[in-house]
């Protein structure tokens, strides 16, 4: 198990360093490099509990992928996780919001860091209808799903199976969401609310439907495994959502882009080691309840986001939210198999 995390204690090692040697630079103290230390250790862990659903949900992709679409997504994936999304995300959002380029941006994350944090926070309205709604789709589709048969909550995900049947209706579900949080929030802020949250629902369908051209054509030219490029795209917008709530709260603990950017780049690296050590053990087929957990957990975490549209939520409640929902997950799967591990045995015997 450890092998798969290898690389992960190894940028945790470069990263931290790369943290007190910027703290002695920005402050030229002991106290002010050990105080950067601290919170770059502090926003590792804030990724790895709020993503660790994450992995969870890319391990089902990923069981599907070829074991070089595999390494793909753990190489290329990670310099766009980390790249993409922990900078130069935010120094795009910044430089839309204050109408500047992306070099401006970068020195005004660097010589205001304030203002650059007051830029990112007005922008959160966005961020949150839009990647709330993307990870709602995700966790609807999941439990929207007629061929869906071992359920861990019967009562409530039977119906929702039964419910499958009706074309769209996890659709028509998020829109009459839209609908009602837009009306709430009322004014221009509604305004965009609804047009990004809507942004949202067409990225999802429109890179469920890229995916499945891509992945066709990939397996009818190189009669590769399913989920290939189509899957990897997926896969990235996927980490885009789940990243979009951690970079915002980052800024409560710091303002520093590039203090953001270690921190969160080593918590992202886990996700992705704990992504490939859940494929490679065959975890998920091990504790048949793990991966409703980790949906049940992108659900929350997609009405938290829609949720901060009108107050603000801590972020260690979303983190707490998700690992309780994975921990109980794993509870029940160890029971079930506690329970019918002599049973299956007597049968395959």
């Amino acid at each position: 198990m450890l092998h798969h995390f290898r690389w992960a204690f190894i940028v945790t090692a470069l990263g931290l360093a790369l943290g007190a040697v910027l703290g002695w630079r920005m402050t030229g103290t002991v106290s002010g490099t050990a105080t950067v230390f601290f919170i770059c250790t502090v926003l590792a862990i804030l990724e790895i509990s709020l993503s660790f659903d994450n992995a969870i949900v890319n391990a089902n992709k990923l069981k599907d992928m070829t074991p070089e679409w595999q390494q793909r997504f753990l190489t290329w994936g990670i310099l766009i996780a980390v790249f993409g999304m922990r900078i130069v995300f935010p120094l795009a959002i910044v430089a839309i919001a204050a109408n500047i380029g992306p070099i401006a941006a970068m020195s005004l994350a660097w010589t205001e860091p304030q203002e650059y944090s007051r830029i990112m926070h007005d922008a959160h309205l966005p961020i949150a209808a839009f990647g709330g709604t993307f990870l709602m789709m995700v966790g609807l589709t999941y439990f929207f799903n007629e061929e869906k048969d071992v359920h861990w909550v019967g009562w409530i995900e039977a119906h929702m199976a039964r419910f499958a049947t009706i074309r769209g209706v996890e659709i028509a579900f998020v829109l009459l969401l839209i609908l009602g949080f837009s009306r709430v929030i009322g004014g221009p802020e509604g305004v965009l609310f609804f047009k990004s949250a809507i942004y949202g629902l067409l990225t999802f369908l429109l890179v469920e439907v890229l995916g499945g051209l891509l992945d066709s054509s990939q397996k009818m030219l190189e009669g590769a495994a399913k989920g290939g490029l189509g899957a990897f795209l997926y896969l990235e917008v996927l980490d885009a959502s789940f990243s979009f709530d951690g970079v915002i709260g980052a800024f409560a603990l710091t303002q520093n882009l590039f203090i953001i950017a270690i921190g969160l780049g080593i918590g992202a690296m886990y996700v992705r080691s704990m992504t490939i050590a859940l494929v490679r053990q065959g975890t998920l087929q091990q504790y048949r309840y793990l991966e409703h957990g980790a949906f049940y957990a992108i659900l929350i975490l997609s009405v938290i986001m829609y949720t901060q549209s009108l107050v603000h939520i801590p972020e260690v409640i979303t983190g707490l939210g998700g690992v309780t929902l994975i921990g109980l997950s794993l509870w029940s799967s160890v029971r079930w198999n506690r329970a019918n591990g002599n049973a299956e045995a007597h049968q395959h015997a």
